[in-house]
């Protein structure tokens, strides 16, 4: 079994200049970053006093899922001489909050818009995305479910 590290940074910037003296005192904004690419700027959702001209982390969880999953399904597509020349994915995560103001996921629906070389191959393609979903590494380490419903062109 291989084994495989991810080593990120993770730094608040927000204080504006009391710290976390009170709920409201600070601001959400950090930066994400990892060597040799550029930072990510974070946040924390706009209902939870965030900045919505940023990641938070829950639109980054659904991405990954989404990227974990296209990638995957791109590779197979190419090892089975499946030609795909277009793929856009409009995935939607669902949260809900409880009474503690902890919270879950419920859910995310990946929504990938597949175009391929040969529309014959849709049924074929079908099976590869249920064989991608099988296989993502961010899916397999949730613990919601992660659904997909493909359209191909």
């Amino acid at each position: 079994m291989k084994s495989h590290q991810y080593d990120v940074s993770v730094t608040w910037t927000g204080n504006t200049g009391s710290g976390t003296s009170s709920y409201r005192a600070y601001e959400r904004a950090h930066e994400v970053q990892a060597a040799g690419k550029p930072p990510i700027a974070g946040s924390s959702d706009p209902g939870f006093r965030g900045d919505p001209s940023r990641w938070n982390p829950e639109e980054l969880l659904v991405a990954s899922l989404s990227q974990c999953h296209m990638l995957w399904f791109l590779h197979l597509c190419a090892v089975e001489k499946v030609v795909v020349t277009g793929y856009e994915d409009r995935p939607r995560g669902v949260m809900v909050e409880s009474a503690d103001g902890g919270g879950r996921f419920e859910e995310v629906v990946l929504r990938p818009r597949v175009a391929l070389a040969d529309p014959e191959q849709a049924g074929r393609a079908a099976e590869l995305h249920e064989r991608a979903h099988e296989l993502c590494f961010i899916a397999n380490s949730v613990n919601f479910p992660v659904r997909h419903e493909a359209t191909f062109e």
